[in-house]
């Protein structure tokens, strides 16, 4: 399974806790070590493909955002992160699990606002641009991170072909229970995809998921692309900062989404 990523996201690129340059280390670390994944160099988005899901404002205020350490990093940095998003896309499309180990995050970002340490909308970026290659018609968006994805919601929502699902529930049962009723409950579409928040995590700010939760909602994604949608499934890393527990987090959704 390819694991999309840039080294240049690991750099201290805003003043947030999604920012921190020690946010990665563990999951690139498990996964980098780990037999069954292979890293894939990021490329950074054009402002074409950007400019689907943005207003020409964002892509400006994103290039001279006050906040970045450093003058054009931020920018830099989130144009790779929209850009792997697509990588990560792509190789779904072709019927391949695959995860984008990104930030900064991207499912607060709205097509003319951001904020909630996100920048542009990764998953957004994303599925256009595999519409706009004629790849996909429609997609099965589940956020699962603990803050709703606004973004997602603003820039996707009106949009039938789009569904998005954001689960809720107290605990791996309830919150299980929810994602399976709604995978179960779902048309057919052409790609399933995670924003993928790991901050549900039981150490985390949600309190509420334990490891082996995220394995098993990859896992219930890799049967619904199987049964629905050829196997193109993806998910993309949105929030999670107990930043040593993330990788193991990660290693288990990703487990589960290529079927273990």
């Amino acid at each position: 399974m390819k694991i999309v990523y840039h080294p240049l996201m690991q750099e201290h690129y805003d003043r947030t806790p999604a920012g921190a340059p020690q946010r990665l280390d563990s999951a690139v670390e498990i996964l980098g070590c780990h037999p069954d994944y292979e890293f894939v160099e990021a490329r950074p988005a054009t402002e074409e493909e950007i400019l689907r899901a943005h207003g020409t404002r964002t892509l400006e205020s994103v290039k001279h955002d006050y906040d970045s350490t450093r003058p054009g990093l931020l920018y830099k940095i989130a144009t790779l992160a929209a850009g792997g998003a697509i990588m990560t896309a792509e190789i779904a499309a072709q019927g391949d699990p695959a995860f984008g180990l990104i930030r900064p995050p991207g499912h607060h970002a709205s097509s003319d606002s951001y904020w909630g340490f996100c920048y542009f909308n990764n998953i957004a970026v994303s599925l256009l641009h595999l519409r706009a290659e004629g790849l996909i018609e429609s997609a099965y968006i589940l956020d699962f991170d603990l803050h709703t994805g606004d973004g997602n919601i603003n820039i996707l929502g009106d949009d039938p072909k789009f569904i998005i699902h954001n689960p809720s529930g107290n605990g791996d049962e309830q919150y299980l229970k929810d994602v399976k009723w709604s995978l179960d409950s779902a048309p057919d579409v052409d790609i399933i995809v995670a924003s993928a928040g790991f901050d549900e995590y039981e150490d985390d700010w949600g309190g509420n998921l334990s490891t082996d939760a995220f394995r098993k909602i990859g896992r219930m994604m890799n049967d619904f692309a199987k049964e629905r949608c050829e196997g193109r499934r993806y998910g993309l890393l949105e929030g999670g900062y107990n930043f040593e527990d993330l990788g193991k987090n990660v290693l288990a959704f990703c487990d589960g989404l290529q079927g273990e």
